[in-house]
């Protein structure tokens, strides 16, 4: 099965958890906020997304596991074989949305063996759908209107690059990071937001120097891959991979077409 032949089933999916969410982000008194064991926030729209993207997994053609931020994780030693699976995070940015500011997405990517090979984020307020395919390309819809999407070439010394960093969890050590550049121009963004500033063609490089999980990049690193631009561990230098026994990412830097690290 082509892969690609996916995408109008995982887009529709996409539109429907999108319009619960908003549903829920247009009333607070819906919210219902809740905290898991590492303090990070739970919402009913985390929930109710959910439950509407893994109905709409198993209902594809394709039958694949699922793993997702909201379910109950299974032992690796079960899922160590997997050979495809979903890696879904129903709703990234919940900080975001519950600041009510717009900048969280629904990222859900097709993993093969340990890498990406399928990815598609939606935004549910600005109605921007992303999809990247391996060996497709990639592009993204705003408004009826689609994009082929492609990084911008850049090197280390340019001046006023674009540097994406995280709305919520900016550290000191990315900031020192960041100060090395020559004028360096911050963007902060919410949730998988940054990842796509980079494959539009806005931003330059994102690097993150804090903990993320397999579910938050997973989706954006095809969309980029297929864009020209990359995911990279910090230490190695090598490319991301997923289905790890444990489903936290190291340290990485995202990049569009330059050697700006």
């Amino acid at each position: 099965m082509e892969l690609i032949s996916l995408r109008k089933s995982l887009e529709e999916m996409m539109l429907r958890a999108g319009e619960a969410i908003l549903k829920i982000y247009e009333d607070e008194s819906l919210f219902n906020v809740e905290h898991k064991k590492d303090e990070s926030p739970l919402t009913a729209a985390d929930k109710a997304a959910n439950e509407i993207i893994c109905d709409a997994l198993v209902q594809l053609d394709v039958n694949y596991p699922i793993i997702s931020e909201e379910n109950k994780q299974l032992p690796f030693e079960q899922r160590k074989d997997y050979n495809y699976f979903w890696c879904v995070d129903p709703l990234d940015g919940t900080k975001e949305f519950i600041k009510r500011n717009g900048e969280f997405t629904i990222n859900v990517a097709l993993i093969e063996k340990d890498r990406p090979v399928l990815g598609v984020i939606y935004i549910p307020v600005t109605g921007e759908m992303f999809f990247g395919c391996k060996g497709e390309g990639a592009w993204y819809r705003s408004n009826g209107t689609e994009t082929r999407l492609e990084c911008q070439g850049f090197t280390k010394t340019d001046a006023g690059l674009q540097i994406l960093c995280s709305r919520s969890h900016l550290n000191d050590r990315t900031r020192e990071y960041i100060e090395q550049y020559n004028q360096p121009e911050m963007m902060p963004r919410g949730s998988s937001l940054k990842f796509l500033e980079i494959a539009k063609g806005i931003g330059h490089l994102y690097p993150r120097l804090g903990p993320t999980m397999e579910w938050d990049t997973a989706a954006a690193q095809i969309i980029l891959e297929e864009a020209g631009g990359q995911i990279l561990k910090w230490d190695t230098r090598k490319p991301l991979v997923y289905n790890k026994e444990n489903l936290l990412n190291p340290e990485f830097i995202a990049v569009g077409k330059g050697t700006a690290f």
